[in-house]
């Protein structure tokens, strides 16, 4: 039973396990091979889910547990399996994510890891070696990505460091492989250095090669995580995640780095802060360029408002991606009726408030969903429109005959899903764009005479 009502179990849930979103965090690390300590098949299933979203070859490292390690423990083949990795691939990181069942045996892997050093750390050079707890029981693919970058920071950032004078650091969360790329554009407009943690840019979104690369190029360079303790500033985006979870804790508490938190660019209001802030570190104003785009989006936003307002959406997906989604379709004069997330964020009802407050009436926030629940309360909602990743296609936009703007992750069933862009200005103005056209194409299609023009 869930609320009364009968219940057997999740139903196509709205997130992801925990490890496969470590996995991604980690292969955002330059020459850093992503390791499971598990079984072979969650490697093959995080490797599809990754592979098909992002089109790029992925490879996922296992310790290829079976029945009688889960009674003798997995030490054996963890150990036996990072030897492997570090000759096959010279991997400067090798980043390992537990898995549901060697969190079941409770297999300490912080102490395999260390017997690991002690055993081979004479004869060998070995690569950097971190470790996070990914449970597939609990959470979701969110917060095992935030948890793998934290440990990355606690692991691997050293202390020894005076004042703050390095690059800025920032901590982007899951955004698209684009978005990170105009991260860095952005950056670069204010002349302020950045060191982006995770990187995945070119390591899951790169250019065709001749031969087959067993460690792609790009990802943020362990010397550059091992300075974030010099970092002048962090900015890390997130609305919803708790404070322990976050890797800008651990700046802030352990190296005394500046912290500004807030949530994902999406939106004018949400852009602006995030503009604003950068015009603070750098000391200096927007470029002209920067402005410009911002009057484009506002005059979009004036231009398209006879087609979009007053309309209803339901959107669901990553935490933060939804609230920040929320904000943008608030803002544009559609009411986000229902916000639904897979995870159990402790403040994701009071941010879909705050980003609704003064636009449009409260949505309907839940958390902890699958895509049952989200039908059940979608079909007495009535919306127009759906926002969030593929796996809504079939058991919601479809089964409502109404669009669904795919967003977030896993985008299986489009391509070029690495590639749009969803944050700061520009991508909230392609994302506004693909709502609007949205909108369009399905009043076209049901139209009897079939207008070409509007």
């Amino acid at each position: 039973m869930k609320d009364g009502k009968p219940y057997v179990s999740t139903t196509n849930a709205c997130k992801l396990c925990k490890p496969l979103g470590a996995a991604v965090a980690f292969r955002g690390i330059e020459g850093c091979v992503p390791f499971l300590h598990g079984s072979q098949g969650c490697a093959t299933y995080m490797r599809r889910y990754v592979i098909s979203h992002f089109r790029e070859p992925v490879d996922i490292a296992s310790s290829a547990l079976g029945e009688k390690h889960a009674v003798y423990g997995g030490g054996p083949n963890l150990k036996k399996g990072l030897l492997n990795v570090m000759q096959k691939y010279g991997a400067q990181v090798i980043g390992v994510a537990t898995t549901c069942l060697t969190e079941t045996i409770g297999d300490d892997v912080g102490q395999i890891l260390r017997e690991f050093r002690a055993e081979f750390g004479q004869e060998l050079k070995l690569p950097e070696l971190v470790h996070v707890s990914t449970p597939s029981y609990e959470g979701t693919h969110m917060e095992g990505f935030h948890a793998a970058v934290r440990a990355v920071v606690e692991q691997l950032t050293e202390s020894d460091f005076g004042p703050k004078h390095g690059p800025v650091a920032c901590l982007p969360g899951f955004v698209s492989a684009e978005d990170l790329r105009g991260l860095k554009a952005l950056f670069a407009d204010f002349g302020l250095p950045i060191t982006l943690l995770p990187d995945y840019s070119e390591s899951l979104d790169g250019t065709a090669a001749a031969d087959y690369e067993k460690l792609p190029p790009g990802g943020t360079p362990v010397a550059a995580i091992k300075a974030l303790g010099g970092s002048r500033a962090c900015i890390e985006f997130s609305r919803c995640q708790k404070d322990s979870l976050l890797a800008g804790s651990v700046l802030r508490d352990t190296h005394a780095v500046p912290l500004q938190r807030m949530g994902l660019p999406m939106g004018l209001r949400a852009s602006d802060e995030f503009v604003q802030t950068l015009e603070h570190i750098s000391g200096r104003p927007a470029p002209e360029a920067l402005v410009k785009e911002r009057g484009r989006l506002v005059d979009a936003m004036v231009d398209a408002h006879k087609y979009i307002s007053g309309l209803k959406a339901v959107v669901y997906g990553e935490e933060d991606l939804a609230v920040g989604l929320t904000a943008l379709l608030a803002e544009v004069g559609i009411h986000p009726v229902l916000v639904a997330t897979g995870g159990e964020p402790a403040r994701f009802e009071e941010e879909v408030a705050a980003v609704t407050e003064g636009l449009v009436p409260m949505p309907l926030a839940l958390k902890g969903v699958d895509f049952y629940d989200i039908v059940d309360q979608a079909k007495t909602l009535a919306p127009d429109i759906v926002v969030g990743n593929s796996k809504g296609y079939r058991v919601l936009a479809r089964e409502l005959n109404i669009p669904l703007v795919r967003v977030g992750f896993p985008i299986h069933d489009r391509f070029g899903a690495q590639r749009v862009r969803h944050i700061g200005y520009a991508g909230t103005q392609e994302l506004f764009d693909r709502i609007v056209n949205a909108v369009l194409e399905k009043r076209q299609e049901e139209s009897p005479v079939g207008f070409m023009y509007i």
